[in-house]
């Protein structure tokens, strides 16, 4: 009777904080957190491109403290957070400020499944910003340095009977530091926005064998109508093997094994292609076997396509997807949320952008200063867009000179800057290094932390010579990486041009237009140029586009139009920041759309 009592008074008190909690502040909401439920956040498999039966989502209600650098764990925690929002987003139940004097602590428990016995537990973080560190019962199992990568620790060591403490300790210094932040500020204004601190990706359990894949690199070669597949295991044994099978529909169409570790390439016999226009992935499937006996199996998924570039007919170097000329166009993407910040609410909300995108007559987005959560680039994979994947800033600004070539100043970096732009950088395209849809590699913006342009360039691109490297998106130029790439607002213009790369035109636009009651603050909203209604934005965009038609023919292969949604102060995007309205007339802006993507076509 006592015992059921106790079980009484946990499920009322359980039930008493999801209660408790709500969005803080009185900022504008989208539709999707309007209707959020605290027990079943984000409830989503957050690494379908490497995917298990068995798992446990962490989302939800934590406890959580803010405190001075240098305390112990807290003894009594200030309230709940709901997991993965950052501390200053309204869905956090919080909005409060860290800053880079203080800490950030979270805390919860948790169970392992029976049916887990025997098996090792890996604790998985999506993001954290940005340094971590994480204990569990009361043991240091590691630390984490990065604001944008996923990173895990084998917990099974640690583990006791009956329920786990988890402790999650963050610093985040912001504009304090030298570490990448994007378009996050201490101070937001203009186009620097609100501070994102904490975890703001899925945190989850996984079981597997002592002995079980870690992780899966997929590079296709049309060229060669091969895929190489790089399988690193862990733990294993150098008589241990992977199987990797290649399907379409069900039916195997290419198969092989290969001892864990190296690499294996399997041709692909009439290969269907992937594009925007068919966005065709073919279904993996891998598992690791040790002496004749299977211990992991996970599926994912691939695809054969290539981007390159190539002189056209009249001498102009174009970009080309699948080996023809492709005239890349999409809008430049900062993938913020009035309520979530970096996190959108619920995963219909993410697959949003992307879904309008494509029907705005885009074949091509630019994810601007930030990198998103493993599901967003699955959702740009099967939709069918192609991605421009920027290295989110860092560190200082030096001068901008982005209409000269060879004098542009470059930033001295410390050493640790250095050290932590290039981890953070790696880091970033481990982790994305097999979605098919991205295309282009962006180091550095506008100068924004920019040093070593020719070196971080020449690196990128032996990294990954699968994909094309911008070297500096609109930012001071020197004479490498595969485009030159140039910036004007409002309208489109080609001031320079390279005879020997791809010339393309980064950011353009940024035509604006307020509507009450759908802004996040009343005053100081701005675009580069503002109208009064949709028609007036529409004929603009349009008169744009038809400018921007006679620089494709003069040689643009590629633009990116500045912006997807409003964010925070700016009021530019073709739909609200709560994503409740879209401010254009959208079946002109689709048939321009379409008219531009396909200028190259023949």
């Amino acid at each position: 009777m006592k015992k059921n009592f106790l079980l009484l008074i946990l499920f009322i008190t359980s039930i008493g904080l999801f209660a408790q909690w709500k969005p803080a502040g009185d900022k504008i909401k989208t539709k999707w957190a309007e209707s959020l439920d605290p027990k079943n956040i984000l409830p989503e498999y957050p690494r379908p491109i490497m995917e298990r039966a068995e798992w446990a989502n962490l989302n939800g209600l934590w406890e959580y403290a803010i405190l001075p650098i240098g305390q112990a764990e807290p003894r009594s925690f200030d309230g709940q957070i709901l997991v993965p929002f950052a501390v200053e987003s309204s869905l956090s139940g919080v909005q409060k400020e860290l800053g880079a004097k203080n800490e950030l602590w979270y805390k919860r428990t948790f169970s392992v499944p029976s049916s887990w016995k025997g098996k090792n537990v890996i604790l998985h973080f999506g993001a954290v910003d940005w340094k971590t560190e994480v204990f569990v019962n009361d043991i240091k199992v590691g630390t984490h340095k990065g604001g944008y990568t996923p990173f895990s620790f084998d917990v099974t060591p640690f583990l006791t009977s009956g329920s786990q403490k988890l402790v999650v300790k963050v610093w985040d210094p912001t504009t304090d530091g030298y570490q990448p932040v994007g378009k996050q500020h201490k101070d937001p204004h203009g186009i620097w926005y609100t501070p994102v601190s904490g975890i703001w990706q899925t945190v989850w359990l996984e079981p597997v064998n002592n002995k079980h894949i870690a992780n899966i690199k997929a590079i296709p070669c049309l060229d060669t109508k091969k895929i190489a597949f790089d399988v690193c295991a862990a733990n294993a044994s150098s008589s241990d093997v992977v199987e990797v099978v290649v399907k379409d529909k069900g039916e195997t169409v290419a198969s092989g094994k290969a001892v864990a570790g190296q690499t294996l390439e399997l041709p692909i016999a009439d290969p269907k292609l992937w594009s925007p226009e068919s966005p065709f992935l073919y279904d993996v499937e891998v598992t690791l076997f040790s002496a004749g006996k299977a211990l992991d199996k996970v599926k994912s998924y691939t695809a054969m396509r290539k981007v390159s570039f190539k002189r056209d007919d009249n001498g102009i170097m174009r970009l080309q997807l699948n080996n023809k000329d492709y005239f890349q166009f999409g809008p430049l993407d900062q993938g913020w949320w009035p309520d979530g910040l970096y996190t959108a609410p619920t995963d219909e909300a993410l697959v949003y952008d992307i879904q309008k995108t494509k029907d705005f007559g885009f074949n091509m987005i630019r994810k601007h200063v930030k990198v998103e959560p493993a599901r967003w680039y699955t959702h740009c994979d099967r939709l069918g867009i192609l991605v421009w994947q920027d290295m989110p800033n860092g560190d200082r600004s030096p001068q901008w000179q982005n209409r000269d070539y060879f004098k542009g100043s470059e930033l001295i970096r410390s050493a640790e800057s250095e050290a932590n732009y290039r981890q953070e950088w790696k880091a970033i395209m481990d982790y994305l290094i097999s979605y098919p849809s991205i295309a282009v590699w962006v180091p550095f913006n506008e100068a924004w932390g920019q040093f070593k342009t020719q070196e971080i360039a020449e690196w990128t691109k032996a990294y990954d010579p699968s994909r094309l490297v911008n070297p500096a998106s609109g930012g001071n130029f020197y004479r490498t990486g595969d485009m030159l790439d140039l910036h004007n607002y409002p309208g489109p213009d080609m001031y320079l041009y390279d005879a020997e790369r791809p010339t393309v035109l980064g950011e353009y636009g940024g035509i604006g237009l307020p509507l009450q009651n759908h802004l996040w603050q009343t005053d100081k909203n701005w675009g580069y140029v503002q109208f009064k209604n949709a028609k007036e934005v529409t004929d603009e965009y349009v008169k744009y586009a038809e400018q921007l038609k006679k620089l494709i023919k003069a040689g643009f292969s590629a633009a990116v139009y500045t912006q997807t949604t409003d964010v925070e102060g700016e009021v530019n995007g073709f739909i609200t920041y709560d994503r409740k309205e879209i401010k254009v007339d959208e079946p002109r802006i689709k048939k321009v759309n379409l008219e531009i993507c396909n200028s190259l076509s023949k």
